[in-house]
């Protein structure tokens, strides 16, 4: 095991950033780690492939999210987003967990429709992920990751599309695939 907790982050405009998190839960998950895997704007309202997987390997997974921000007041959006905060802030101080997932953090900090620094603080998210118990590994996910996480990471993929069924062949999301 290594000695140090690791940070990565998947970004980028293509299609496979959570998928990439899922890979790396899935090898913890046989290596006997404690895995958490919290998401940002899914919601508990809905049902998606991965959670039902997750949860069938035991694996805490959790919606924090209201769906997309397009689909809510921005104020349904910033309550949830402060409550999700106040629990990812409380599970990065957790020295039991092995393996952190926050699927789709990125999108929540990179929101610009509707003002969010004081339910999700930039600076007091980075110290907290720079602050997390010393083995803990971190994984952070979304579209439009800060310079900042960036420069902290310890691996940075970029996941860029080079085609996309939904611009090219007008094909919405699709279950099993998107959801």
């Amino acid at each position: 095991m290594a000695q140090k907790g690791m940070l990565l982050v998947y970004t980028g405009n293509g299609k496979g950033k959570t998928t990439a998190s899922l890979g790396v839960t899935l090898r913890a998950i046989g290596r006997g780690m404690n895995v958490k895997y919290f998401q940002f704007i899914k919601s508990p309202e809905r049902t998606y492939g991965e959670q039902i997987a997750l949860r069938k390997l035991g694996v805490e997974t959790v919606q924090l999210g209201i769906g997309f921000t397009w689909t809510k007041t921005p104020e349904e959006h910033r309550e949830a987003l402060r409550n999700a905060w106040q629990i990812v802030k409380e599970e990065l101080k957790n020295p039991s967990t092995d393996l952190l997932v926050l699927d789709e953090l990125n999108n929540a900090l990179a929101i610009s429709r509707f003002p969010i620094e004081d339910v999700l603080p930039l600076a007091e998210v980075l110290e907290a992920i720079q602050n997390r118990p010393e083995k803990m590994h971190l994984v952070v996910t979304g579209r439009s990751a800060h310079p900042t996480l960036l420069e902290m990471a310890d691996l940075v993929s970029s996941v860029e599309a080079t085609k996309h069924y939904y611009e090219e062949q007008d094909v919405t999301a699709m279950k099993g695939l998107e959801f």
